[in-house]
């Protein structure tokens, strides 16, 4: 009997044994893979570089980039703490905006019919259209920064919200109004708690949206000085022919718009790991 039982424990045992390995082997692949591949390009494009002997003013290699980034740190430096204030306060306000308008739209049909086409038109009117505009009509340099920035990155937030909130589960509704509950403990212990997975999809969105946002609003302003973004950095390289730089600067605005995405991905795993299917499914 006492055989019999551990050959059944050993038995259920090895499942789980072989998804943790299971597991453990796609993370090791999704880590490893990308940078195995960023590597070969990178190496690659050193490779090219060198073997024709293309000067850095038309194409630096990746040596020459890190080597600027280091040398022109003191510059890029507070030129990138420029830009993420532009970005972080754009998506502050693009949340609270955002978020407060699609309750607003839960609670009332008719106010989600008149504003929700506005919105709409508000996001598929170009920003760097309407870039020149704002920096026309508002005297305060970074005030329009923060107005570009945010126009990017509000619509996500609002229309995933507003997704959310509408795809309570049905069922779960009728019961909530049977038991008489109020529209305002239908929102607090329902909608919300629903709409939080379609809200952090478009945190996740809007994160890298506000930073291109911000971005392009500072090349349209053209703005220089101790208080310039890291857009300035590069159109004062490119006018200096500082290619080396350029990159330098390019690769910092590329690292900033990964790492609001891992922190805003890993944000989503840590509020949706014990409950939400689209981060349990992960772990089995």
């Amino acid at each position: 009997m006492a055989v019999a039982l551990e050959t059944e424990t050993l038995t259920a045992a090895v499942p789980g044994g072989a998804r943790r390995t299971g597991a453990r082997l796609e993370l090791a692949v999704r880590i490893l893979g990308p940078l195995a591949l960023l590597a070969l390009i990178l190496g690659g494009w050193e490779l090219l570089v060198r073997v024709n002997e293309i000067p850095p003013y038309i194409l630096p290699g990746p040596v020459a980039v890190l080597q600027s980034l280091v040398d022109d740190w003191q510059s890029l430096y507070p030129s990138l703490l420029v830009t993420l204030r532009i970005t972080f306060l754009a998506l502050a306000v693009a949340v609270i905006g955002g978020v407060g308008l699609a309750i607003l739209f839960s609670l009332s049909r008719w106010i989600e019919m008149s504003l929700f086409p506005l919105a709409v038109i508000l996001q598929v009117t170009p920003v760097v259209s309407i870039a020149p505009l704002i920096l026309i009509y508002v005297d305060n340099i970074t005030l329009a920064l923060l107005i570009c920035a945010w126009i990017v990155a509000f619509f996500p937030i609002l229309s995933n919200t507003t997704l959310g909130l509408a795809s309570a589960d049905h069922n779960l509704r009728d019961l909530f109004e049977l038991y008489g509950a109020s529209r305002w403990q239908q929102l607090v212990h329902l909608r919300l708690p629903s709409a939080l997975p379609y809200f952090l999809g478009g945190l996740r969105i809007a994160g890298g949206l506000s930073l291109i946002g911000a971005i392009v609003a500072e090349f349209a302003a053209g703005t220089g000085g101790t208080g310039s973004g890291l857009a300035f950095r590069i159109l004062e390289a490119g006018w200096r022919l500082e290619i080396p730089r350029m990159f330098a600067a390019l690769l910092l605005i590329s690292m900033a718009g990964i790492l609001i995405f891992l922190a805003f991905t890993a944000l989503q795993h840590l509020l949706l790991r014990r409950w939400h299917a689209s981060a349990t499914a992960r772990e089995r």
